[in-house]
C-alpha cells in the first residue's frame, strides 16, 4: 500500500508504536502502558525513572524521524496466550502483563473502557498478537501501516501525568501527547489552530484580566470571582431574568444543603451518589451539599394546589450546587466542584410539553445568536431500552417521554444526533453543543423532560374534570452554569467582550495633570448616566497614574476596555472626549452626551460587536 491509502487511525496508532520504540532505544528500562489513536494524534502512557522534560521530547521525536527514515517493518506475532505472559514478563513490562491476564480471564470490555486502547481487546482469547517494530514489540491486534516511513507527519507536544489504567491509587505513568496528520499542511493547521487556542484559554486569559482565581487555601475546582469577574456573572444573570421575566417564569430561592432524605425520595441516592459529596451530621441526620436544585422546586410546585387553568408553572433560579469531580479532570471555570447553575423546571400538562420544551430550545438559540454562536447542535441522550439498569424502569414513560421529545425536535428544525445511553435517570435529555471559534465542541447547556418526578414528588394538579392528573416536569439551562457560560465566553471572545458585558465599559485618560479635574468629572458623568447596566449606569475609570499618556492607553488596551476616552486643554473647553475605541481605533472627538447615547444604546440592544 501507498502511504495516502491507510486509514488516519491506522497511521496514528503505528505512529504510537514507533513513538514507543523511539523511547525504548533512548530509555531501555522504559515500561509501557497504552497508546491509542485520538481524533488529533495519540498518546501513550510511560513509566520512566526519570521525568521528561520539553528538551526529552526533541530527543524522541528525532529518533522518531530517524527510525521512520529506516522503513521499519511492522511485524505480527501471534503466541497462545499463557506463552505471552511469560514473554512479557521476561522483557520487565508488568502493565501488559496485567492486560493479558485481564483478556485471559475476562475478554476486552474492561480493558477498553478503563485504557481508552481499543487495540488490545479479545474475547475469551486463546492467542494474541504482537506488532514488532524495530527492537519494541507491543502487545496490539493492530492494524498498522507496512512500514515505519508510511506513519505520516507526527508532532510530539506534551507530557502529563496520568494514573494506570485512569485509577488514582495505581501508579502514575508520564503520557506523552502527539499530532499526526496525512500530510504537512494539515499538522501545521492544527498546530496553528492549538496556537490560537492557547491564546485563548480562558485560564490564561482569566487570570491577565483579573476575572477569577483558584487557591489551595479555599480548594481545588472552587473559584473565587474577582470584582471584573463577577461583573460579567452579574450581567448574565441581569439577561436571564429579563428574558425568563418576559417568559412568564416566576423566581425562586433555595437552600445549599438539604436532607438525605429528600435525595432518596428524588432517586438521587442512590442513581446520583457517587457525583455528591459526603454527608453531613447535624443532630443525627445526614444532610447533604446539593448536587441539584430540582427537589427544592419540586417542593416548592407541590407546597401548593394547581389547577389546569394554572398550568404551566415555570420556576427559575441561579442556584448553587456541589458535584464531586476527580482532581484530574478539574479545569479552570470549565469543569469545578461547585458552581452557579441558569436553572429551571416547568411544570406542565402533557399535552403543553411539547411546546414547552420547544420554547426553551428557542430560548437556548435566542441567547447564542446573541453572543454570535451560530455552530451549534443537539445532542440527544436516549436510554438503553434493552438495559434500564442505570435509569427509571418504566418503559412506557421513557417511549411516551422520547414520543414528546423527538417531536419537538423534528418541529424545531434544529440540527440533531441521537446518542443511546446517556439519558439522564429519570429521563430523554438534550445537551447543546457548540463550536469554539478555534473548533473546540462543548456542551454548554441542557433541557431535560422527566417523567418520573411526578411519581417520586406526587406532583399533581387538577384536571377539568376534577381528576388528579401528574405533570410533565422539563428541567432547562440555557446559559448552563456562570462558571462554564463564562468560560466558553472568554474563549469566544479572546477576552474582547462586548460593550455590554465589558467589565470595565470606558477609561477616560488624561493628557497631563492639570486635565485630572476633568477626567473626573467625565468618569463621573458615565457612571452615574442613565444607562441600563446592572449596576445603573456606564462602568467607566479614570486613570490618574503617574504615567505617560500612551502607556495609559495600552494599559487599557491589555484590559481589552471597549472605549478609551482622552482628555485634554481642548476637550475639557469643549466638554468633549477624544474617543478610540478598542477594536476600531480613532473614532474622533464627540460629545460627552453622544458618547453615553452611543454606549447605552449597545448596551440596551446587547450587540455582539460596535456598529463601528
Amino acid at each position: 500500500m501507498s502511504q495516502t491509502e491507510f486509514p488516519i487511525d491506522t497511521k496514528r496508532h503505528s505512529a504510537a508504536h514507533l513513538m514507543a520504540a523511539a523511547v525504548k532505544e533512548l530509555y531501555p528500562n522504559a515500561r509501557f502502558g497504552v497508546g491509542p489513536a485520538t481524533a488529533t494524534g495519540f498518546f501513550y502512557d510511560i513509566a520512566l525513572d526519570e521525568t521528561l522534560t520539553p528538551e526529552d521530547l526533541q530527543r524522541i521525536e528525532k529518533t522518531m524521524k530517524e527510525l521512520r527514515k529506516k522503513k521499519l517493518p511492522f511485524e505480527r506475532i501471534d503466541l497462545p496466550i499463557d506463552q505471552a505472559i511469560e514473554f512479557m514478563k521476561e522483557q520487565g513490562q508488568d502493565f501488559k502483563v496485567e492486560l493479558l491476564k485481564l483478556l485471559r480471564e475476562k475478554g476486552s470490555t474492561a480493558i477498553a473502557k478503563e485504557t481508552g486502547d481499543e487495540s488490545v481487546v479479545g474475547e475469551g482469547v486463546d492467542t494474541v498478537s504482537f506488532f514488532k517494530t524495530g527492537d519494541f514489540v507491543d502487545l496490539c491486534r493492530g492494524p498498522h501501516v507496512d512500514n515505519s516511513a508510511q506513519v505520516g507527519h507526527f508532532k510530539l507536544r506534551s507530557i502529563a501525568g496520568a494514573y494506570w489504567r485512569g485509577d488514582a491509587s495505581n501508579e502514575q505513568l508520564q503520557r506523552i501527547h502527539a499530532l499526526c496528520f496525512d500530510t504537512k499542511e494539515e499538522l501545521e493547521a492544527e498546530l496553528n489552530r492549538l496556537e490560537e487556542q492557547a491564546r485563548r484559554d480562558h485560564r490564561k486569559l482569566g487570570r491577565e484580566l483579573g476575572l477569577f482565581t483558584i487557591v489551595d487555601e479555599v480548594g481545588s475546582g472552587l473559584p473565587l470571582w474577582l470584582p471584573a469577574g463577577n461583573v460579567i456573572r452579574d450581567e448574565l444573570e441581569r439577561l436571564a431574568r429579563t428574558e425568563e421575566h418576559k417568559a412568564g417564569y416566576k423566581r425562586v430561592s433555595t437552600p445549599h444543603i438539604t436532607k438525605g432524605d429528600l435525595y432518596h425520595k428524588s432517586g438521587h441516592l442512590p442513581y446520583y451518589a457517587e457525583d455528591m459529596y459526603a454527608p453531613i451530621m447535624i443532630e443525627e441526620q445526614e444532610y447533604y451539599l446539593r448536587p441539584m436544585n430540582c427537589p427544592h422546586h419540586h417542593m416548592i410546585y407541590a407546597h401548593d394546589q394547581w389547577s389546569y387553568r394554572d398550568l404551566p408553572v415555570r420556576l427559575a433560579e441561579y442556584g448553587q450546587v456541589y458535584r464531586y469531580e476527580a482532581s484530574g479532570g478539574l479545569s479552570g471555570l470549565m469543569r469545578v466542584r461547585g458552581f452557579c447553575q441558569n436553572d429551571a423546571h416547568i411544570y406542565c400538562r402533557e399535552d403543553q410539553a411539547k411546546d414547552e420544551f420547544l420554547a426553551v430550545m428557542h430560548m437556548h438559540a435566542m441567547y447564542y445568536r446573541m453572543f454570535g454562536i451560530e455552530d451549534f447542535w443537539m445532542r440527544v441522550s436516549l436510554p438503553d431500552m434493552e438495559d434500564l439498569g442505570k435509569y427509571v424502569d418504566d418503559p412506557e414513560g421513557w417511549k411516551k417521554a422520547m414520543g414528546i421529545l423527538k417531536e419537538a425536535m423534528d418541529e424545531s428544525g434544529y440540527p440533531y444526533r441521537e446518542v443511546e445511553g446517556e439519558a439522564a435517570f429519570y429521563g430523554p435529555k438534550v445537551d447543546f453543543m457548540v463550536k469554539s471559534v478555534v473548533g473546540t465542541e462543548y456542551a454548554i447547556s441542557t433541557n431535560q423532560l422527566d417523567f418520573m418526578a411526578t411519581k417520586r414528588f406526587d406532583l399533581q394538579y387538577t384536571a377539568e374534570d376534577g381528576s388528579k392528573k401528574p405533570v410533565y416536569v422539563i428541567h432547562r439551562a440555557p446559559l448552563g452554569s456562570h462558571e462554564r457560560f463564562t468560560a466558553f465566553l472568554i474563549e469566544h471572545y479572546a477576552g474582547k467582550f462586548p460593550c455590554w458585558l465589558a467589565p470595565v465599559q470606558a477609561m477616560v485618560i488624561p493628557i497631563a495633570d492639570r486635565h485630572e479635574d476633568y477626567a473626573r468629572q467625565v468618569r463621573d458623568k458615565l457612571f452615574f448616566a442613565p444607562v441600563e447596566t446592572v449596576h445603573g449606569g456606564i462602568r467607566a475609570e479614570a486613570d490618574l497614574a503617574a504615567e505617560r499618556m500612551q502607556k495609559k492607553i495600552r494599559n487599557a488596551q491589555t484590559r481589552q476596555i471597549p472605549y478609551m476616552l482622552v482628555v485634554g486643554d481642548a476637550e475639557a473647553e469643549a466638554g468633549t472626549v477624544a474617543v478610540r475605541h478598542r477594536d476600531h481605533g480613532d473614532l474622533g472627538t464627540m460629545p460627552v452626551d453622544d458618547l453615553i447615547e452611543r454606549i447605552s444604546a449597545e448596551v440596551k440592544e446587547r450587540r455582539d460587536r460596535p456598529k463601528g
